[in-house]
């Protein structure tokens, strides 16, 4: 499709300050997301044009549903299941007990059912952080908790290919997007690569998604975009540009996975700034770009 036939409209204005996080929840037409900083979990409902948000009492990297009907959360520390009512927290267990200055920053589910989320240490504004201090957990099916790697600076985006035998995960500040050997059925990963380098015009790698065709939609922080990159090759396919600077990460959603659901950040962005793109915290929807997503997976 040419790029007249793509379309980028506001479906969410000034919902927040950190957005994240973005999921396609199939089962009810709505799409999770959260607010960091702003210790709060967003659902939308676009056939309604409703927002329901939910204020917890700790900052939230990243919400996922489960095969139950419960909603899970990657908290401050803890993973823990959200009652949507009350907002009252039900902890699993927590983590970083030795880091109380961490914080979960992003997660998914993989093929199997598991919730991946990653720590970091702490930020004094975006992208400046105390290098080295987070760590990749996940979540078992079981409700135990596996510690993966170790030394990572901005844990966000993740992916797995169509054949689950690989695993694509971001660290937002070396400027790598990274690969593991996957193994759905026992969650190992190993042998971890680079297969894609950015240069530091492109911006930061944030948060990630991937569409039936395999390739990988990368939000782009700091520079107003969202890339498409074919991880076998490395090349960049397509460049969305969106009216903030921020942006943070992206999901397909829509009936058919044809629409591109993207959350753009206003944190740490000046009064001045904000007046020159007052829709930074906003969500963001593309269609027409000739290309689907695949339904997320959910925990359990």
């Amino acid at each position: 499709m040419s790029a007249r036939e793509e379309k980028v409209e506001l479906v969410v204005k000034n919902c927040g300050k950190l957005l994240e996080g973005p999921h396609w929840d199939g089962a009810n037409d709505t799409l999770l997301f959260v607010d960091i900083l702003g210790n709060a979990v967003h659902r939308y409902h676009p056939q309604t044009d409703k927002l329901q948000s939910v204020k917890i009492d700790e900052n939230v990297g990243a919400v996922v549903p489960t095969k139950d009907g419960r909603t899970l959360i990657a908290g401050r520390h803890a993973f823990s299941f959200l009652d949507w009512t009350s907002g009252k927290l039900d902890q699993i267990t927590a983590v970083d007990s030795d880091k109380p200055d961490n914080r979960f920053n992003d997660g998914k589910c993989d093929p199997a059912g598991r919730f991946w989320a990653g720590t970091m240490g702490p930020e004094k504004k975006p992208a400046e952080v105390l290098l080295n201090q987070g760590t990749m957990y996940c979540l078992n099916t079981d409700l135990k908790v596996t510690s993966h790697f170790d030394q990572v600076n901005i844990s966000n985006g993740l992916a797995w290919s169509l054949d689950h035998k690989t695993m694509y995960y971001i660290d937002s500040l070396p400027g790598y997007l990274d690969a593991f050997d996957y193994n759905k059925v026992t969650g190992e990963i190993k042998n971890r690569r680079h297969i894609l380098k950015v240069p530091n015009d492109e911006g930061l790698l944030d948060g990630m998604c991937i569409d039936s065709e395999g390739m990988l939609w990368v939000a782009m922080f700091s520079k107003s975009k969202v890339n498409r990159y074919n991880p076998n090759t490395g090349e960049k396919l397509k460049t969305i540009t969106f009216p903030a600077t921020n942006v943070t990460s992206c999901c397909f959603g829509g009936k058919d996975y044809d629409e591109l659901y993207v959350t753009v950040s206003a944190e740490g962005i000046s009064e001045e700034e904000l007046q020159k793109q007052p829709l930074a915290g906003s969500i963001f929807k593309v269609t027409g770009l000739g290309v689907r997503g695949l339904p997320a997976n959910i925990f359990g």
